[in-house]
């Protein structure tokens, strides 16, 4: 199988070819995503979320992000890996920004970095990519911003918020990203920013005019209790995993689990000379 690089994202948007992404967090995920060919593997900050049980995303570290991505990183041969900047790795200014980076690429073996905004983070994310680091924007819904948006909320639904996603879009093209992510805007603005930049869009409840998709692999898998509207679950894997962790719980307890056959066997001669052994101490 042929390396996915960023160069490889870029081609498919010309050759009319749909971008795959999942947001994954270990090393087993990360394995079996890019053993299933998806294209992109994210290792989002939505890990604040589904794996560490924090309430937003803002409270995840770099430490963690770093100690994760180098885990999902580990199980990947062919898949591209993008580590998340978090909350105020980047923000305070230009050196966090690349030294936060940096670190993806050199301690947690990402190939590229995903950093939220638009125009007010265009000097940070323009110095990331002239140290050599691969950017992929994100705009519309960025949870990082929750705060500032009055939360959680669908971007780009009146002329002017529209205007202003669409010119973000246009300047991250301008300064060199690889990829836009689109979240949570409506269709219509999703299929007019594809249209209008030459880098690949890929949509987060942003319709299916993008030119990729993304989801966390734990909702599509069906393992979160609660997913937005644009989530397609695949799979029912909850429900799965507790019937099988409550057969557990009720074999053991009923002495049907574990059976000699998962059990190890002595051979008999040594069992004889142990029992042998045993009774002549005592």
């Amino acid at each position: 199988m042929e390396k996915i690089t960023v160069a490889t994202i870029r081609e498919m948007k010309d050759l009319g070819e749909r971008a795959t992404m999942v947001a994954a967090y270990d090393y087993l995920m990360g394995r079996m995503a890019d053993e299933s060919g998806i294209d992109i593997i994210l290792v989002g900050d939505s890990l604040a979320n589904v794996v560490l049980g924090y309430d937003d995303t803002l409270s995840v570290t770099m430490d963690e992000m770093i100690h994760h991505t180098k885990a999902v990183s580990r199980g990947v041969k062919r898949a591209l890996v993008v580590g998340d900047l978090p909350f105020m790795s980047y923000q305070a200014s230009v050196e966090d920004a690349i030294k936060n980076a940096g670190r993806f690429l050199k301690e947690g073996h990402a190939e590229a970095v995903k950093v939220e905004g638009g125009c007010s983070m265009i000097e940070k994310i323009e110095a990331i990519i002239q140290s050599g680091i691969p950017v992929m924007g994100h705009l519309g819904l960025t949870p990082q911003w929750y705060h500032q948006f009055g939360g959680f909320k669908v971007r780009g639904k009146t002329e002017s918020t529209a205007r202003m996603i669409l010119k973000d879009a246009q300047r991250l093209e301008r300064v060199g990203v690889f990829s836009i992510v689109l979240e949570c805007i409506p269709w219509q603005l999703a299929k007019l920013i594809t249209e209008k930049v030459s880098v690949p869009t890929i949509g987060i409840g942003a319709g299916p005019y993008c030119d990729g998709q993304v989801l966390v692999l734990h909702d599509l898998l069906g393992m979160t209790p609660k997913t937005p509207k644009f989530v397609k679950r695949y799979a029912k894997l909850d429900e799965t995993i507790v019937r099988a962790l409550s057969e557990f719980r009720r074999d053991v307890k009923s002495n049907r689990f574990p059976a000699l056959e998962h059990s190890y066997d002595m051979p008999r001669e040594e069992m004889r000379k142990l029992l042998k052994e045993f009774r002549r101490r005592r």
